[in-house]
């Protein structure tokens, strides 16, 4: 079983299927939990993608070592969904999507993997799937004990009790001052080490200015090549994008100018990843803090100009506060070349702007309507260009898709 094999070479199950879920849901609910201080309790599913109904005929050759005697040369034809089939995950998901439809659970339509249920008295239960774990948060326990009960008689369950981990995410919680702490500490500490980076000099910025990166660093001959193979570029770009997609928006452009070059690296840009790895090594114990009562929604959005010295084109960038803390961010390259400063800027807030309705329509499924979200910019040209997009010589060309905002 691919689970099995993953387990055995020390590789988390769960970390590899994490992409089903949005980071972004799960940081939201957090919010509303700690804002709420409503209980948090953890589930698993023992061996999720055996409960799967297979729709289609399939067949498998028999299992080497349970060969039945004569009939060697038959197949076996399958009734259940089994770890390694492409449709698992499909026929897991659907069997449990019914399940949570037969309790009078409503899916919701921003994020597939979130259930919620409004009870009689006011209060609601939110259950977020992912893979094979659940976490299930409601005001009243006993509400939590009853669906606890219906899915161990469904399925095969173990119960973890309070939340405290969270794909790889540790939860920490002061319920008397309604604090909630999501941070990677552990996580980050196991990268350094892989990569020998523990004992280094912390230094206190993600990415220093001196970085010029671009192609013109990349190996030229066949011996720069050969010894910069060796080298674990791409494995430590991966460490650390799932730290930035999980809790370290702080390293999110870092990050991205480095991912540029993972199939032709030079030296100054694993210098460069380096370096992102010594800021870790000072900000160890940062960590995401949701508390508070307040749950107003917020927007930042930034872009520079031709910041990729290859392609000339610009990054997007933007993050998204839920009551003062970040529930979304990104920073990536833009599609276009931009012409102007006010291009980039009106692109990066249209980006930005596609977001924020979906955080709204998101906070609006879970009961936390949003009477007026704002959206920040620090461009001028941007703003007015927004508030009237009139088209003249300097904006005539801007793609039509971008004046969606």
């Amino acid at each position: 079983m691919v689970k099995g094999f993953a387990q055995k070479k020390g590789i988390d199950f769960d970390e590899i299927f994490s992409p089903i879920v949005k980071m972004t849901s799960i940081r939201t609910i957090l919010r509303l939990i700690a804002a709420e201080d409503l209980h948090l309790e953890q589930l698993d599913v023992k061996t999720a993608f055996l409960h799967g109904d297979l729709e289609e005929e399939i067949y498998m050759q028999q299992p080497q070592g349970y060969e039945v005697k004569g009939k060697e040369k038959l197949v076996c034809k399958m009734k259940k969904s089994l770890y390694g089939l492409k449709q698992a995950p499909r026929e897991w998901y659907l069997k449990f999507d019914r399940f949570m439809s037969e309790q009078g659970y409503t899916r919701c339509h921003s994020d597939h993997c979130v259930y919620l249920k409004r009870q009689n008295h006011g209060s609601y239960i939110i259950l977020l799937l992912y893979v094979d774990d659940m976490i299930v948060a409601d005001s009243n326990m006993q509400e939590i004990n009853v669906l606890k009960r219906k899915l161990e008689n469904s399925f095969a369950m173990k119960d973890l009790g309070a939340a405290k981990q969270i794909l790889g995410m540790r939860i920490t919680r002061d319920r008397k001052n309604r604090k909630l702490t999501l941070s990677q500490s552990e996580y980050i500490e196991k990268v350094l080490k892989r990569f020998n980076m523990h004992n280094a000099k912390p230094f206190s910025i993600p990415l220093a200015s001196h970085f010029k990166l671009s192609k013109e660093v990349c190996p030229r001959t066949q011996e720069e090549m050969a010894h910069m193979s060796k080298v674990p570029y791409a494995s430590a770009i991966g460490s650390l994008m799932y730290a930035m997609v999980c809790t370290r928006h702080n390293i999110a452009h870092a990050v991205g100018v480095v991912s540029r070059y993972k199939n032709n690296l030079g030296k100054k840009h694993w210098m460069a990843v380096k370096w992102i790895l010594r800021y870790l090594r000072g900000t160890t114990n940062q960590a995401l803090c949701f508390g508070g009562s307040n749950i107003a929604l917020q927007g930042y959005v930034d872009a520079n100009l031709g910041g990729d010295r290859d392609n000339k084109r610009s990054t997007t960038r933007y993050v998204f506060t839920v009551g003062g803390t970040a529930v979304s961010w990104v920073s990536k390259i833009q599609t276009v070349v931009a012409l102007s400063t006010i291009e980039v800027e009106y692109v990066a807030t249209t980006e930005a702007s596609k977001e924020m309705i979906w955080l709204q329509r998101f906070l609006d499924e879970l009961g936390k309507k949003q009477e007026l979200g704002r959206l920040y910019s620090d461009s001028q040209s941007a703003i007015h260009l927004t508030n009237n997009s009139a088209f003249h010589s300097k904006t005539k060309h801007i793609q039509l898709k971008y004046h969606f905002i």
